[in-house]
């Protein structure tokens, strides 16, 4: 079934406006297709879910604001070309994780200010751009006080005559103590005509931290592919299995079951024609 059919089921709590309230009561993911302009608020304490999809060509401003203790899931998913801008302020003690899949040109700006102490905000995404598609993802993490963890991964792909594109920023604010924060960009690029450029960065006033970053652009596993052929596969089922294996753990982070298997089939999907 398709990501389409399965957000607009039953097992979701569709919402169309422009400020989402998230108080805990609502046990369903909430699910919202039309994003031009959204704004949602997360109540002291409450847990929420939320899935966004970009399914046509769309300018997008997304805020989120978790106040002290709140916990939100997101899962955003490009299935056609959308410029979108993704904020999210995080008071003390609060928690957000975004899961995002690319399966088409896109361009994503996320920024998450971290504002309270022992916030934490976890970023794992991927994007698969074939043709001539572009995808773009630009990351930036702000540790503006102490004991504050962040930890992003972003992967990609590229075939064809495709061009992807990371840029990260981790800021550390003086006096922003404590601060733990980790930032990774892996990359495939499968054909000579395709291009990822990557550039994660730190940027630190403060001395008491533990910070990481890297990033690599790569082909295929040659050795990895010989072995599987070994063992019987052709070389297209070779590939595939080991490029599936890159991207399942992200597609995997979905806490939604039955979106979560619609992901994996359609990044499948996108895969063969890559």
């Amino acid at each position: 079934m398709e990501v389409q059919e399965i957000i607009r089921g039953g097992g979701f709590a569709p919402f169309d406006g422009q400020v989402l309230r998230i108080d805990g009561t609502c046990v369903r993911p909430y699910a919202v297709t039309d994003t031009r302009k959204l704004s949602v608020e997360v109540a002291e304490g409450a847990e929420g879910r939320l899935v966004l999809l970009h399914a046509a060509p769309v300018e997008a401003e997304i805020r989120l604001a978790l106040a002290e203790g709140a916990r939100l899931s997101v899962t955003e998913i490009f299935t056609a070309e959308a410029f979108v801008s993704l904020s999210v302020a995080e008071a003390a003690h609060s928690s957000c994780s975004l899961t995002m899949v690319q399966l088409a040109s896109a361009d994503l700006s996320f920024s998450a200010a971290l504002d309270g102490r022992e916030a934490g905000c976890d970023l794992r995404g991927v994007f698969l751009a074939s043709g001539k598609e572009h995808c773009r993802v630009f990351v930036r993490i702000g540790h503006n006080v102490p004991d504050c963890r962040s930890d992003s991964l972003v992967k990609g792909i590229a075939g064809g005559e495709a061009k992807g594109e990371f840029r990260g920023l981790v800021y550390v604010a003086p006096d922003a103590q404590r601060t733990d924060a980790r930032q990774q960009s892996r990359n495939i690029q499968l054909s000579r005509t395709a291009r990822i450029t990557t550039r994660p960065q730190l940027e630190i006033y403060a001395d008491d931290v533990k910070c990481t970053h890297g990033a690599t652009v790569g082909q295929m596993d040659a050795d990895a592919i010989f072995y599987m052929r070994q063992r019987g596969l052709s070389e297209a089922q070779a590939r595939a299995l080991q490029i599936e294996g890159f991207v399942g753990d992200i597609v995997r982070r979905c806490d939604i079951e039955p979106l979560r298997e619609a992901l994996t089939e359609a990044v499948a999907a996108k895969l063969e024609r890559m």
